[in-house]
């Protein structure tokens, strides 16, 4: 079993920080073979002329080595890995953490950790049923590798992997895309104000199509 983790958002509470934090989880069982899945994504995007790792966030925002991208080219990428993740036989999870109503990394912690703890007692007899059960975060942020690492230290079959190659790991790709749209989501239904380049590359019906068509995977 595979559990592919992304984040988006920060912990800090000064300005200029994130008013969200969100974590996604993909869920994967290897017996579920996804390689007819990675051959149509790598077509997809063979024919966007891409090949690299797909981040969201800079994608929307055409940042980095998205910067000289048309919008056409762009959108043709974000729709690959959309549509790999609706191919593919996993599970998706989001937590979204509203920090408007926080008011310390403390508070921001204790949120995440009963959330986490959620899913994973959610998950126990499942993740119980595999020998081995891999759980791949980079620890791009410390706080949250420590706050899963704690939640794990009594499951034997886990191994919390930090060192991987991110372009390779296309599930992974799918977790960070799922932080994005759904804070997306959440920003539409709580009145937060979205991004020029949110605005620009997403239709509010266009969110409401992708939750839609990804509704039963969500766990």
């Amino acid at each position: 079993m595979n559990i592919f983790i992304d984040e988006s958002g920060d912990f800090g509470f000064t300005s200029g920080s994130s008013e969200l934090y969100g974590v996604s989880f993909t869920i994967h069982d290897s017996n579920d073979s996804i390689v007819d899945e990675l051959e149509y994504l790598k077509n997809r995007l063979t024919k966007a002329n891409y090949d690299g790792m797909i981040h969201l966030a800079d994608l929307v925002a055409k940042r980095g080595e998205y910067f000289q991208f048309k919008l056409e080219q762009r959108k043709d990428i974000f729709w690959a890995i959309f549509n790999f993740s609706k191919r593919v036989k996993v599970k998706i999870h989001t937590i979204i953490v509203d920090k408007r109503f926080k008011n310390s990394k403390a508070q921001l912690n204790r949120e995440l950790a009963t959330e986490i703890n959620k899913l994973f007692n959610l998950l126990n007899s499942y993740m119980n049923e595999f020998e081995k059960v891999v759980v791949y975060y980079d620890n791009g942020q410390e706080a949250l590798g420590a706050i899963i690492d704690a939640l794990l230290i009594n499951k034997n079959n886990v191994e919390h992997r930090i060192n991987f190659n991110h372009k390779e790991k296309r599930l992974f790709q799918v977790s960070d895309m799922l932080t994005f749209i759904d804070k997306i989501d959440y920003k539409y239904h709580h009145k937060i104000p979205i991004t020029k380049a949110e605005r620009y590359f997403f239709k509010i019906k266009d969110i409401t199509d992708i939750k839609r068509r990804l509704k039963n995977k969500r766990i």
